[in-house]
Order: C-alpha cells, then structure tokens, then sequence
C-alpha cells in the first residue's frame, strides 16, 4: 500500500508523517511528495494544510498538484486535514478566496467578541484540546468515543451547505463543524497527528477504510 502526503510547502508534513508511520503495517510505503504523478500512483492520499488559506490555494497551483488532489478526492480514500479541509469548500473569509468547490459551503471566522457559557471571553485562534461529538456513524470513527478530545489551532471554520456532510461538531461558544465526510472523503478541522490516541486511531482507521 502506498500513502502519499501531499507537500505544497504549507503542511505540517513531518508530524504527519510520523503519526501516520507510527499506525501502518508492514509494507506500507509512507511518502512525502510534491510531485503529482506520486499523488496519482498512490492508493490514499492525506493533504494536510498549515498557515493562511490564500498562500495554501497560492501553493497548490503553484506547485502543480492541483489535478493530481483533484483526481484523488473523487477516486481513491482521502483525508483531509486543517487548511487541507478548508481547501475543500467553495470560498473563504480568509483572504476573500476561493477553494476548490469540491464541496458547497463557506469557510468563516470565529467573532471576535465570542464568549464561553459562563460569559468569559474566548480566545481567537482556538488553540488547544476539545471534545468532538460525533454527528454520523462513520468507519472512520471506529473505537474513537463520541466526545473524544482532539487538537485544535484554528481561527476559521468550515459551513457546509449540505448538512449532510457533517461528520464531527464540537463547542466553542457556538456548535462548530469540525469534520466532513462524503463518499471516499473524509476532513478534519483539528490535527490527528496532535491528538495522541485518538488522533493515531483515527489515522489507523484510514489504512485500513475502503469506501463503499
């Protein structure tokens, strides 16, 4: 099995990398690539994404890999992850941009006067650990808890048009999206690779899901 991470200079590739190392079988070749016949020949592909959604989308035509993350996302297991999740949607608050419009929907900022229950204000980015509650039974979610903690560091958020997407929410002075899934895609707005064992199990679970 085959494992391409995508490289388009805006992902926190090593960490992923690791984590993604730490989970596989035997046999299985992990690569960091920048090159879009590698991303084409793999059998799963992970697109992380790390820094201002512009640079990203900047990036990805830069590099060429545009069409090889295109043809992925419609034809073998992908994840995506942060930026990489982001990416997926049509446009985004960050930088008035656009993104690849594989799925309908927005990526927005959390406000700047955005409190907790108890009235306290919240911090923007949203850094550090929270709860995801579950939204769909998904293979991907396989022996992770509903309301496990995960690893955020974000100041923006995915709105799916199509509520149907939405595989993961979690609370940060509202409901929050945090994870999508359709078909052979699935995203995530916290890094797995950052959230100990249910990050490493949800990488796990990618190995080893084969889409309907």
């Amino acid at each position: 099995m085959r494992i391409a991470i995508v490289d388009y200079g805006s992902g926190n590739l090593r960490s992923v990398s690791k984590a993604v190392e730490k989970v596989a079988p035997l046999g299985t070749t992990i690569e960091v690539t920048a090159l879009p016949e590698n991303v084409m020949k793999a059998d799963r592909v992970i697109f992380p994404g790390q820094g201002a959604m512009p640079d990203c989308i900047a990036n990805l035509r830069r590099t060429g890999l545009e069409e090889a993350v295109r043809d992925a996302v419609k034809n073998k297991p992908f994840f995506a992850v942060c930026i990489g999740e982001q990416m997926l949607f049509t446009h985004s608050e960050e930088g008035d941009v656009g993104g690849l419009d594989i799925f309908k929907g927005n990526v927005v900022r959390f406000p700047s006067n955005q409190t907790d229950l108890s009235g306290a204000r919240l911090k923007v980015p949203q850094m550090g650990w929270n709860r995801v509650s579950q939204r769909m039974p998904h293979r991907m979610w396989n022996g992770i808890s509903d309301g496990a903690w995960f690893y955020f560091v974000h100041s923006y958020y995915v709105v799916p048009e199509d509520p149907s997407l939405i595989a993961g929410v979690t609370f940060y002075g509202k409901e929050v999206t945090v994870a999508v899934a359709k078909d052979n895609v699935f995203a995530t707005q916290f890094h797995p690779e950052k959230s100990a064992a249910a990050g490493l199990a949800l990488y796990a679970n990618f190995l080893t899901w084969n889409p309907d």
